[in-house]
C-alpha cells in the first residue's frame, strides 16, 4: 500500500470511490477540479491510498486508487473534509494509514488542531477518530441530507 498526493488524473477514481460509499461527503466534478485549484488564504491535501501491484505486473493508476482523503488547512488549523474508502477494501487500516498521512502533515506545519465532522450513525469512522486521539466537541442537528442526521463534531489538539 503506497500514499501518495493525488493528481487532477485521478479525479474520475477519485468520484467512483465516493459515489460507492453511502457515507462519504458527495461533491460535484467541479469540485473535485479546484481541490486542485490554488486557494488565496488555505491550502489543500489530498491523498490517495493505492495498491502497488505484484511484481512484473503492469500498473493501471486509477485502478489500483482504494481510497483517498482531503483536508484543507487554515491559519493553524486542518479539517478533514473527505475520507474513503472502497467497500471491498475496508477493515484492512487503509483508513487509518491515510488519517495518519494528515496528522504528519499537520505536525510538520505546525498546525494547533485537526477538525472532523461525520455522520452520527457511521461507527467505523467514529471509533477510527477516536482510536487516533480525537474528542468528540459538538454536534450539528439535522446536518446531513439523504437522509437527514447529526453530524458529530470532533477534534484533535495537537500541541
Amino acid at each position: 500500500m503506497k500514499i501518495r498526493a493525488a493528481t487532477s488524473a485521478d479525479i474520475p477514481c477519485l468520484i467512483d470511490l465516493e459515489r460507492g460509499s453511502a457515507a462519504a461527503a458527495h461533491w460535484t466534478e467541479e469540485q473535485y477540479r479546484n481541490l486542485f485549484e490554488p486557494l488565496p488564504s488555505a491550502s489543500r491535501l489530498v491523498l490517495v491510498a493505492e495498491q502497488e501491484p505484484p511484481h512484473g505486473v503492469a500498473i493501471q493508476t486509477a485502478s489500483c486508487i482504494v481510497g483517498f482523503l482531503v483536508a484543507q488547512h487554515a491559519a493553524s488549523e486542518w479539517e478533514l473534509e473527505n475520507i474513503v474508502v472502497s467497500p471491498s477494501e475496508r477493515q484492512k487500516g487503509i483508513g487509518e494509514r491515510l488519517l495518519k498521512a494528515l496528522l504528519t502533515t499537520a505536525h510538520q506545519t505546525k498546525s494547533a488542531a485537526v477538525f472532523l465532522e461525520v455522520r452520527d450513525s457511521n461507527r467505523a469512522a467514529r471509533s477510527l477518530y477516536v482510536k487516533a486521539g480525537f474528542q468528540p466537541v459538538g454536534r450539528r442537528k439535522s446536518y446531513y441530507a439523504n437522509p437527514f442526521e447529526d453530524a458529530v463534531l470532533y477534534r484533535l489538539k495537537l500541541n
